[in-house]
């Protein structure tokens, strides 16, 4: 009895030294918070009284207020008031508004996208169109959030937008009613060759899963589908509860999606399905690169995990943080990174410690020396240290030089709205092609407009003329740096040729997306797509397909 009470004595005691020297920090912190915001609130009070100029409060406190968000990670963010109708829009995916996305181009704003059966198309709003004013305001020169703030607006609303069209002479004026604009998670959906069914999934905002599933019932109406893709290319995620939704579609009821560990011990929490699955033996592939990310990476794990999918394309982005919204004084809100997130091989897949900075101040990526090994449902194994690793790994699609440039500098879109404005339609986005006769009119579009460009090959070369010269040695290679010049601008004369089916395959999106929407750009890309061909092949060949899912089968294999 003596032993227990002297045992229960030191248990009381370590207890009582853990307490204290938990509140004792906590008291600490709070003494710093407590003198930072005094220290803090002077420094603004002073300014406003003595600074040379007028100071604005609001604007210093949200620099201030970002600057010290810096320091932790790039999810943690403070929103105004004034950017709350934006954050909704990427929460909710509605918003109230005419339907467009528009960007700029030295000073002018154009219409860059137009959503189906909504008001700026149902009005006759088209892409390409540049907005000359807003409600008689002109808006040349106004930034793009600007505008696209004058453009949003309650339901119900009306607004007046003034537009130049390429061949019209004269502005376009149009007077739209503003409605809740809801943009779709899965703007495609399609029967591929061999029987296999193809998902493009682009969000998680409210309603993905549901989206998904109408997708998945009505491919699974058709006859012989013989297995399913699920396109999460470009996915940057969303709602968390959606990708667990997802999920149960294909694996059963009360099964551990995702896990989330954070500082607050009640608010850790295991995610389960929660509903009678769909389809639990479809041969699904899923693909992914390195932009899916948050979400997109749930679902893509937590499928890997449950050896349920193959995974196919490159490493996925690495973000497994969790945040919240907490709401702040005078209608402001916080999104903080509270947790990270666990997939059910006990794996984290974020790849960066925002703990760490290296001796230039960046935050580090996992080192491979603390990459841990895990199991998956059937035992194959998987590691963490950042992002979803694919069971089949392909190279990224990556566009030349000329390519990118074509399209960063909107010659690709704006050779687009000229040509639809030269042709009533055109064939069905799968059957549409760019022909050898609109590639030349789109060459003798680049001529019109005087098109060049700098290539990288060039860069390097006039950044070798700078040093020679600064070295005073110009003289000595000024033979050899003309003949390199001229190798280089002969070689650009032949690009166009050699990069012709990108660039063709660029345009035909682009072309594709003026008569048929989003749709129709989702659908003309399919065409000599590496990676959904390497989804179909992995679907269709079961035995590779087990292979890659079931280590016994894959030893047995290799044995023969």
């Amino acid at each position: 009895m003596k032993k227990l009470n002297h045992y229960l004595q030191i248990i009381t005691v370590s207890v009582l030294l853990i307490t204290g020297h938990s509140l004792y920090a906590q008291n600490q912190n709070n003494f710093e918070i407590a003198k930072s915001l005094d220290i803090y609130s002077n420094l603004i009070k002073e300014l406003n009284i003595s600074y040379v100029d007028q100071i604005y409060p609001e604007k210093l406190m949200k620099v201030s207020i970002d600057a010290m968000l810096q320091e932790l990670d790039p999810y943690t963010v403070f929103i105004p008031e004034s950017e709350i109708e934006d954050f909704e829009t990427i929460t909710t995916g509605s918003y109230g508004g005419i339907g467009v996305l528009i960007h700029q181009l030295n000073g002018r704003t154009f219409i860059s996208e137009v959503y189906e059966g909504f008001p700026a198309e149902k009005t006759g709003l088209k892409v390409g169109d540049e907005i000359l004013s807003i409600n008689e305001e002109n808006i040349y020169k106004k930034a793009n959030s600007e505008v696209s703030k004058m453009i949003k607006g309650p339901a119900s609303t009306s607004i007046n937008i003034s537009v130049k069209r390429p061949g019209t002479d004269q502005p376009l004026e149009f007077t739209l009613n503003r409605e809740i604009i809801k943009i779709e998670n899965v703007p495609y959906y399609a029967l591929l060759k061999d029987d296999i069914g193809y998902i493009k999934l682009v969000g998680f905002s409210n309603n993905a899963a549901n989206e998904v599933k109408n997708a998945l019932l009505d491919l699974k109406k058709k006859k012989g589908l013989k297995g399913l893709i699920i396109d999460l290319r470009g996915n940057g995620g969303g709602l968390m509860n959606e990708a667990i939704d997802i999920v149960n579609l294909f694996v059963e009821q009360n099964v551990e999606v995702v896990s989330t560990k954070g500082k607050i011990e009640e608010l850790n929490t295991v995610y389960k399905t929660r509903f009678s699955p769909v389809d639990m033996e479809i041969p699904l592939a899923v693909l992914i690169n390195n932009n899916s990310a948050s979400a997109a990476e749930i679902v893509a794990g937590a499928l890997q995990d449950l050896d349920r999918a193959v995974i196919v394309g490159q490493r996925s982005f690495g973000k497994g943080l969790v945040q919240n919204v907490l709401r702040l004084s005078y209608n402001t809100r916080a999104k903080i990174t509270i947790a990270k997130y666990y997939i059910p091989s006990g794996r984290c897949i974020q790849a960066i410690d925002y703990s760490l900075k290296d001796e230039y101040g960046h935050f580090t990526k996992i080192p491979d020396s603390l990459i841990t090994e895990y199991k998956t449902k059937t035992g194959r194994k998987v590691y963490d240290g950042g992002g979803i690793d694919p069971d089949i790994k392909l190279k990224p699609n990556i566009y030349s030089q000329l390519t990118t440039d074509l399209y960063a500098r909107f010659f690709i879109f704006d050779y687009a709205t000229k040509f639809y404005h030269e042709h009533k339609n055109i064939a069905s986005p799968d059957k549409f092609e760019i022909t050898d006769e609109i590639y030349s009119d789109f060459m003798n579009f680049l001529k019109l407009r005087n098109y060049s460009y700098v290539s990288e090959h060039e860069n390097t070369l006039e950044e070798l003329k700078q040093e020679s010269i600064k070295d005073h040695s110009f003289e000595a290679i000024q033979d050899a740096y003309n003949s390199l010049k001229m190798a280089i601008e002969e070689n650009k004369t032949t690009e166009f040729a050699k990069y012709g089916n990108e660039i063709k395959r660029i345009l035909k999106m682009e072309i594709a997306s003026r008569y048929y929407y989003i749709s129709g750009k989702v659908e003309s890309s399919l065409d000599n797509d590496s990676e959904i061909d390497a989804a179909i092949h992995v679907l269709i060949n079961q035995t590779e397909y087990h292979t890659l899912l079931e280590p016994d089968q894959q030893k047995a294999l290799v044995k023969k």
